[in-house]
């Protein structure tokens, strides 16, 4: 869609510190999705608030030697850089300890933001942010904007309600959920359906989302596109966290597809590095292509 030029990528939502055992790593789902993009050779803005702080000035410089675009995120004197306690299992699964309200809570767009995103061949959103109604109302300011739109549904509770969710659904061109995320919310719809399957086109149908994708942990992902189902089974790894990895996935699925490559080879290579992430500590660990290659090869 890009015809040949580097995607310019727009991510909105929060930025924070992940805590784990007192060890701080940047995060936050939509950068995590940025910064990944960004090693992906797209052009890539973010869009956020952060506190006027140690650990705010913090996120700003290490997001800009990192390469995005930091324009579009402000500084607030009123409310602190997003913190988020992570718990693992000994599976390294993640559970989030999300402090309210912080900084992202309360985005207030500047002109810059504005204009990135209407220059902008894509933006992507998640269902996190919009648990406050000030950086709510800034999301819907900018879903007016003629661009394509991804849509990374993040549910962490209690922190969501199913009427939001479908507004955020149906201004959506292509919608990422995992498959725990797609049957409770296609459950709320109304859907009569049980597999993962039936409820993508349930969903594709209500929403008119012309791509839908369903991450399944170790076990892959589904991706409707066009009215087409693809499907990868995973790529096993020894998982040292969960964190990032589904971020990682939808970063370079967006990326594969909004620059030509077919569905399938697209699917693979998110999955490949989805599982690269999850067998490395952190969110934003550096993957090379000769790892993701590696990978590949050695499964097929």
């Amino acid at each position: 869609m890009n015809n040949g030029k580097k995607l310019k990528a727009v991510a909105y939502g929060e930025v924070l510190w992940d805590v784990f055992d007192q060890v701080k790593k940047i995060g936050g789902a939509p950068l995590n999705v940025a910064l990944r993009m960004k090693t992906l050779g797209c052009e890539v803005a973010m869009i956020s608030c952060v506190g006027n702080d140690e650990d705010g000035d913090a996120i700003i410089d290490q997001v800009k030697s990192m390469g995005l675009e930091t324009n579009a995120i402000m500084q607030s004197e009123n409310f602190p850089t997003g913190l988020v306690n992570v718990t693992l299992n000994e599976r390294g699964s993640a559970t989030y300890e999300i402090n309210y309200p912080s900084a992202w809570d309360k985005i207030v767009l500047n002109d810059f933001a504005k204009k990135v995103v209407a220059d902008a061949d894509v933006l992507i959103y998640g269902s996190l942010v919009c648990r406050d109604e000030v950086s709510r109302k800034s999301l819907e300011e900018l879903l007016q904007t003629d661009v394509y739109k991804v849509f990374d549904v993040n549910l962490r509770k209690p922190h969501y309600s199913y009427e939001i969710l479908e507004q955020l659904m149906h201004s959506a061109d292509f919608i990422k959920f995992n498959d725990e995320e797609l049957l409770e919310i296609a459950q709320a719809m109304h859907s009569p359906f049980t597999s993962l399957e039936e409820n993508m086109h349930f969903v594709a149908d209500k929403t008119k989302a012309t791509g839908i994708c369903v991450t399944k942990g170790k076990h892959g992902a589904l991706l409707l596109w066009e009215g087409k189902l693809y499907d990868n089974e995973g790529y096993p790894v020894e998982v040292a966290d969960t964190v990032g990895a589904g971020d990682s996935f939808l970063a370079a699925l967006t990326t594969s597809l909004l620059t030509g490559k077919d569905p399938q080879s697209s699917i693979d290579f998110a999955c490949a590095i989805g599982a690269l992430v999850a067998a490395s500590p952190g969110a934003n660990p550096i993957i090379s292509a000769s790892k993701i290659e590696e990978l590949m090869t050695k499964v097929s």
